[in-house]
């Protein structure tokens, strides 16, 4: 195994006699509070920030599969330097911990030692997969799903057409993409994620259509199934191809998912041809309106009522699965989860169990 490497100008933080003796591999999830060791993790955020004095600190969190654990970096550690000018998002790194639990915070580590994981590492058992999420779902199955419920449920020709182009033309990026950083965040999650967007969306404009026969205009629901399938295909751009993480690329930083998919569609709609400019202005405007709200990134309001129906969709899609996952990944006893990094709050984690799915 690689030793752990300390700048000679950086001595490390003071350890006990007991911690002289090189402490246990063990993966991050499964260390207990107050427990020291050493583990493989992904520096999966560093964000520079200031204190009320104007000193300078680093919030850092580091993940594997099953667990993400915040470490702050004071302006006076021996890693500040190290974590401004090394530090790497999406790098995979060899440290040595305490791990603790915080009642407001969640998950941290005081870091005792850290490296970037070197070739020697695999002989200790270091994977990087299982640093990472997968979707439960085939990536490559979902994507043909997908191929097949455009062709099945778009019956306008020009946005068949163009959706099929959009999901040909970036699929090999689709089957690792993530939907974002916070929900859906692992390889396929964006697949899983508009996969059931769409399903969910086709209900819905069913259930409406029916419900409001009369209604003039009737609820459009080619471009609700075009733009369900499309809302996020912004994010082709918005995030570089890293393997294990994703970074913004600076398009993405600079103009966000919705302009960089709006603007993905237009070109690519010119490019084909076969759509209206009224009914790809009416896609558009679903592309960068689906978040409803400026305070969450929405340069627009709705304007039509497709929008609606993709935005709901879109939402609880992406609310549910942040919950779901804060619950099973919880291992804090008693009836509240522990405070969760993404959530912000506790959630209840003791209630009756459902009778499942109703049979068809």
């Amino acid at each position: 195994m690689g030793s752990f490497m300390l700048r000679p100008s950086e001595p490390g933080p003071e350890i006990d006699v007991m911690s002289r003796a090189r402490p246990p591999l063990n993966p991050l999830h499964a260390l207990t509070p107050g427990e020291m060791s050493d583990c493989f993790a992904l520096l999966c955020e560093r964000v520079k920030g200031q204190t009320r004095e104007g000193k300078p600190y680093y919030s850092c969190r580091f993940r594997d599969r099953q667990r993400t654990v915040s470490c702050m970096i004071w302006g006076d550690s021996p890693w500040y330097s190290a974590c401004e000018k090394d530090w790497q998002e999406g790098q995979c790194y060899k440290l040595r911990v305490v791990y603790g639990e915080h009642e407001r915070y969640g998950p941290q580590v005081e870091i005792h030692k850290i490296r970037p994981v070197s070739p020697s590492d695999h002989e200790e058992g270091f994977d990087p997969s299982k640093l990472v999420d997968a979707s439960r779902f085939d990536a490559a199955g979902m994507l043909v799903e997908l191929k097949d419920l455009a062709q099945r449920e778009l019956r306008e020709p020009g946005l068949r057409k163009l959706v099929a182009a959009l999901l040909e033309r970036h699929g090999q990026r689709l089957l690792t993409l993530p939907a974002s950083d916070k929900f859906f965040p692992f390889c396929g999650g964006w697949l899983e994620h508009v996969l059931s967007v769409a399903r969910n969306s086709i209900r819905l404009v069913d259930h409406y259509l029916a419900h409001y026969p009369n209604s003039e205009p009737t609820l459009n629901r080619d471009l609700v199934v075009a733009g369900a399938i499309l809302h996020d295909i912004g994010r082709v751009l918005e995030f570089g191809d890293e393997a294990l993480q994703p970074q913004p690329t600076i398009p993405g930083k600079l103009f966000g998912h919705l302009v960089l998919g709006r603007d993905l569609v237009r070109s690519t709609a010119q490019e084909l041809g076969g759509v209206s400019p009224e009914l790809l202005n009416l896609l558009e405007h679903i592309i960068l309106a689906h978040l409803s709200l400026p305070e969450w990134g929405s340069p627009r309001l709705p304007m039509i009522p497709e929008v609606l129906i993709v935005h709901h969709a879109d939402d609880l899609d992406a609310k549910l699965e942040m919950y779901l996952r804060c619950l099973e990944r919880d291992q804090n006893p008693g009836p509240f989860t522990a405070r969760d990094p993404i959530l912000g709050k506790q959630r209840l984690n003791q209630r009756p169990t459902g009778s499942g799915p109703a049979s068809a």
